[in-house]
């Protein structure tokens, strides 16, 4: 009797203990790097996280405080890719943009950027999350801000009338840049906005819209060179805006249209000039003429697109 009840003592406690085992967590080791130590033990040395992004480190190279551009040794390759992670910038201004001057050639000059109206005083914002590269006072320009972005891309603010960051500053998209003003060679005060790639200047108004929405065209666009030479648009309109978003329409928009334009009476290069929306920079280049050269009726121009 005493043994089937031992039996039956032993059977219940053994349902218990099993009832009671705890879970064994699985550990992925295949996480781990491991090192040996003087014990010949193994220990674990670093964790690996597949989800993390090392940034790209934007100082590593050509970061100089002195220079406007650090990059005039480097050759940059048409046509070009760049890519934005946001849909849209940050104004750099708290009121609605009106644009001045836009990216073009002027009065016998090629104007690198765009002019946007401004009262002294006027606060000042960058446009992406970025670091500032320069803090001084330039030639031209007068006192400037240039922020490197993370995409490559650099971002000029000049004719400041107070700075309000300094070289090194990491900013995020919005913070404050300065005090806007007419500094330098300025007519009027406004803000005189750059965006280089490496040194080479890009129209503001090709990667971005200058309105209330604030939109950057595209996350991915191609540039070519005639985005990026101020000869081939006009300063005084807004040249007409087709984003290229793969390199194969970038590559097909190389093949420059061209048309024959015959002088009639009354014609003057200006003239032409609207009429065709091209500038009279291209024209007197396209054709091998000056600004100065006496137009004739029935005389056969170039226009090329």
């Amino acid at each position: 009797m005493k043994s089937i009840i031992s039996l039956i003592l032993l059977t219940m406690s053994l349902s218990v203990n099993a009832q009671k085992k705890p879970k064994i967590n699985i550990i992925d080791f295949s996480q781990f790097s491991f090192e040996e130590d003087s014990t010949d033990s193994v220990k674990p040395v670093s964790v690996v996280k597949q989800d993390t992004i090392i940034p790209l480190d934007i100082k590593a190279n050509y970061w100089d405080h002195t220079v406007y551009n650090p990059y005039n040794d480097v050759n940059v390759e048409f046509p070009l890719q760049l890519q934005f992670k946001d849909s849209t910038y940050h104004s750099p201004i708290t009121k609605d943009k009106v644009v001045t001057s836009r990216y073009g050639w002027r009065r016998g000059r090629a104007h690198k950027g765009i002019d946007i109206d401004l009262v002294t005083g006027d606060s000042l914002y960058s446009m992406f999350d970025g670091i500032v590269r320069m803090s001084r006072y330039s030639s031209g320009h007068g006192k400037t801000v240039v922020v490197r972005h993370f995409n490559g891309l650099e971002t000029v603010y000049a004719h400041l009338s107070e700075y309000g960051v300094k070289e090194n500053d990491t900013l995020t998209k919005g913070q404050y840049l300065g005090k806007g003003g007419v500094s330098g060679n300025a007519r009027g005060s406004h803000l005189h906005l750059v965006v280089n790639y490496k040194g080479v200047s890009i129209n503001p108004e090709y990667l971005f819209t200058f309105n209330e929405n604030n939109d950057i065209r595209a996350n991915e666009l191609w540039i070519t060179q005639k985005w990026t030479q101020p000869i081939y648009h006009n300063s005084k309109k807004e040249s007409k805006i087709k984003p290229l978003l793969s390199e194969e329409e970038a590559i097909a928009s190389l093949i420059k249209q061209k048309s024959i334009y015959v002088v009639q009476s009354g014609d003057t290069l200006s003239r032409i000039s609207k009429r065709n929306n091209v500038s009279i920079a291209s024209l007197c280049n396209t054709n091998t003429i000056k600004r100065s050269s006496v137009l004739k009726i029935g005389q056969k121009l170039v226009i090329e697109k």
